[in-house]
């Protein structure tokens, strides 16, 4: 098709217009203001925090026994609640989330069976072992805490209601601005068997050797949040939903078997009275050495584990403003460490785990939180805390500050008794450690609500996970990130948008881990650009550590320190569940028209001749005509068609070209190719086109087209290409960077897809054959078939 100058742009508006104008408009591009809250001097329009923000803070003084045969913490506390905000507090909210485990708890209440689609699957009612295990444990074992005491700072008892996981102390009198409340509580609760019940705690035990190792939190009662966007965060404990707390210093005194190693959130005030000569001198080398150094070795606790100490040691922690304290205790532990020191991180990395975790542990943990630190500090902020500590024991992944309990384990062979591991393993427990360490940055320090966002802690931590991983080693198999990884999530019904309640949110992983993961990929390296990206991202670090950041103070902190309307991304990716489908639909081609005659005619009569044939005219081929017959009916027509240059046609050429200006004259010459691409947003979610263009000649470039160009009709557009040679291929989203759904309209012309089709041969199924399984031999007797007794 050829086409004139001065009509490209208004025909490819035309095109854009008319796809709008057909159909309802859907503003793809509104803004979030009706979705965020009102700024103010609290979280400002900037996402900044506003000069007025406050936040709450309580400061614990615990000591505790861990009674290892009973399986119990025994504990008692002070806490120093300071009223920072400008309300006027009539009571205190505290969470007791080891009632989840108390029989009548609403998480055991509300559970449930597998659904009878699941089964329908598998043709047949069926459940692991464990799960019915865990189960059936759940209604014997009678978790939750005991509170014994529960008193003022002069000794006064004090009223209080306990509401499931929730516990509300009434004060005395109301607690004013700026003022201070001190209480007492004594408690004690039993400690669960993580590989039974499940949870984020809890102990393990080791039938080999009769040891178990311990894995403590949410350990005693904590204060609940109380901020100006939500009030108290007092939603019940229901195991999705993580924990929104206060900052706070810990003084922390843990009294245990004395030949148990301690390894907790803090530093230990007393190495002198817990270690031996030999472990602290081991220590202070590994504070210099570029290497973990072993503290306590193999060989010392295997020895440990052959007996049992009646003896007790009281280990001292004292943590400076976080807002948990969890411990890990056993005498199974080996213990290394390493010192990093760098920026303005100083800090002891550590791992402690049983000989079980080894050949695993010792030559992987610790490297992991150095490389950890040395990631997260180059995107957000520098580690704050003296320590970072990996426990190994029976919770797969979580998180404390400064320490975290990661799973991943060699497999012991039972016949050689050779331990060993998979790739899946190895990079398993790397990629474990480097998250849970991770989650120090989000929401250890960037203190987001975990009970009512997920995806602020986990989401934006699994995005520098990534990232921490490809500097790990090219390529590191993560499981996260990558946009093309969430394309099958993507594309499924079962979905809710990102900006779900944690306790309502179908696919849990998916939704909260890795489809905000790959969103922020998306981001980084399509919309914005890694420059733009890193800054504004580590922006919202800076201005939100040691503090509680909401969703809409992300949102805006991003677009204000990028400089980009960000509000359609947000939109379509967090609130909506529309998957990224572009489509292209077709593509006609325009030659400019260099309005000489003599080309633009020749071109005419050559598209002409390149239409197919009809069929009429293929059947008449050789058929008698009068004018062959007779040539004297032939005249001037029959010498000249539509497509002779007549000099009418020079004249106007020259008379045209006459008008034209010079640069005008040169733009003709030029001999530019024009292509309108007709393109559809099927799955509803607008992106930036990136268009692979490859030329006649072999050559291949990409075109990146911002997302805005879906603003005036976000459902079919019509975009112009402009060449200086034929086009012959257009791939849309060549690298698959934005989770597109369906590639394979992607591209035009289209492309055939591979794939593989298995052969197999079909087999008689002996299934519900009661003739032949009775007839099976029975194992252990001789091989000999089971009588029929009826016979």
């Amino acid at each position: 098709m050829r086409i004139s100058f001065g009509s490209v742009a208004s025909l490819a508006l035309c095109f854009t217009v008319s796809a709008f104008a057909a159909e309802p408009f859907d503003d793809k591009f509104r803004q979030l203001e009706e979705l965020l809250p009102t700024p103010n001097t609290y979280r400002t329009a900037s996402g900044a925090p506003g000069h007025a923000y406050w936040q709450q803070r309580a400061d614990y003084t615990i000591r505790a026994t861990l009674d290892e045969a009973r399986r119990e913490i025994d504990g008692s506390g002070t806490i120093t609640y300071h009223n920072q905000s400008p309300d006027t507090l009539g009571y205190l909210w505290v969470q007791l989330d080891q009632n989840i485990y108390k029989p009548d708890s609403d998480a055991r209440r509300m559970t449930t069976a597998p659904s009878r689609q699941a089964w329908a699957k598998t043709g047949e009612d069926s459940m692991k072992f464990e799960g019915l295990r865990g189960m059936l444990a759940r209604g014997d074992f009678q978790g939750g805490f005991n509170i014994r005491a529960l008193k003022s700072a002069d000794g006064q008892p004090l009223k209080y209601v306990i509401n499931r996981t929730m516990m509300r102390i009434d004060l005395p009198q109301p607690l004013k601005p700026g003022q201070d409340f001190v209480f007492q509580i004594d408690w004690d609760y039993r400690i669960n068997e993580q590989k039974v019940l499940g949870g984020r705690a809890g102990y393990e035990y080791f039938e080999e050797d009769k040891n178990a190792l311990f894995e403590v939190a949410q350990w005693f009662p904590r204060m609940a949040a109380y901020y100006d966007a939500a009030g108290w965060q007092h939603k019940q404990f229901l195991g999705s939903g993580e924990f929104t707390l206060e900052f706070g210093d810990y003084d922390v005194q843990l009294t245990v078997p004395a030949d148990h190693i301690i390894a907790a959130t803090g530093e230990l005030q007393n190495p002198q009275d817990v270690l031996t000569a030999a472990q602290r001198e081991r220590l202070e080398k590994a504070r210099s050495s570029d290497k973990p150094v072993i503290i306590v070795t193999q060989k010392e606790a295997e020895a440990a584990e052959k007996s049992v100490s009646r003896a007790q040691k009281t280990w001292h922690f004292k943590a400076t403003n976080v807002r948990d304290f969890a411990w890990a205790s056993s005498r199974k532990f080996i213990w290394d460490a390493q010192g990093y020191s760098k920026g303005g991180s100083k800090l002891m990395a550590m791992s402690y785990y049983p000989k079980e975790g080894n050949p695993l542990w010792e030559k992987y943990s610790t490297q992991a939180i150095v490389h950890t630190i040395e990631q997260y500090n180059k995107y957000s902020i520098d580690y704050p805390y003296p320590t970072a500590i990996s426990v190994n024991g029976p919770v797969g992944g979580m998180e404390y500050p400064m320490i975290s309990f990661n799973g991943p384990r060699p497999v012991k062979d039972k016949k050689t008794g050779a331990l060993t591991y998979s790739k899946r393993t190895k990079y398993g427990l790397i990629g474990v450690i480097i998250h849970e360490v991770g989650h120090n940055y989000y929401p250890m320090i960037i203190n987001s609500d975990e009970r009512q966002w997920t995806w602020m802690d986990e989401g934006l931590n699994t995005f520098v996970q990534y990232l921490a991983q490809q500097a790990w080693e090219e390529n590191y198999p993560a499981s996260r990130g990558e946009p093309r990884d969430i394309v099958d999530y993507m594309r499924s019904g079962d979905q809710v948008p990102i900006m779900t309640n944690s306790e309502s949110l179908l696919q849990f992983g998916n939704n909260a881990y890795a489809k905000p993961a790959a969103g922020l990929n998306i981001l980084r390296e399509t919309i914005l650009g890694r420059e733009l990206f890193d800054y504004a991202f580590k922006q919202y670090a800076q201005r939100w550590k040691f503090k509680r950041p909401t969703p809409a103070d992300f949102f805006r902190t991003m677009e204000d320190a990028s400089g980009t309307d960000l509000d359609w991304f947000w939109r379509g990716w967090f609130y909506t569940t529309d998957p990224v489908d572009i489509s292209i639909d077709g593509i006609t081609e325009y030659g400019v028209s260099s309005k000489n005659p003599e080309t633009e005619k020749s071109w005419k009569k050559a598209q002409k001749s390149a239409q197919p044939e009809s069929v009429t005219d293929r059947a008449n081929k050789g058929m008698p005509r009068r004018v062959d017959a007779h040539p004297e009916l032939k005249d001037f027509y029959n010498q000249h068609d539509d497509f002779t240059v007549t000099n009418k046609d020079r004249n106007s050429y020259a008379e045209a070209l006459a008008g034209l200006e010079p640069w005008e004259k040169d733009l003709l010459k030029q001999g530019k190719h024009l292509y309108l691409v007709d393109l559809s947003n099927v799955g509803g979610m607008v992106m930036p086109l990136i268009l692979e263009i490859e030329l006649k000649s072999g050559k291949k470039y990409v075109e990146r087209v911002p997302a805005e160009v879906w603003r005036y009709s976000p459902k079919k557009i019509t975009k112009v290409v402009i060449t200086d040679e034929p086009m012959v291929g257009l791939v849309q989203d060549p690298y698959w960077e934005t989770a597109d759904i369906d590639t394979s309209n992607n591209a035009w012309p289209r492309k055939i897809t591979p794939s593989r089709l298995e052969l197999f041969k079909s087999e008689k199924s002996t299934k519900d054959n009661l003739m032949h399984d009775f007839n099976t031999p029975l194992k252990g007797k001789g091989g000999t078939p089971a009588r029929d007794e009826q016979a």
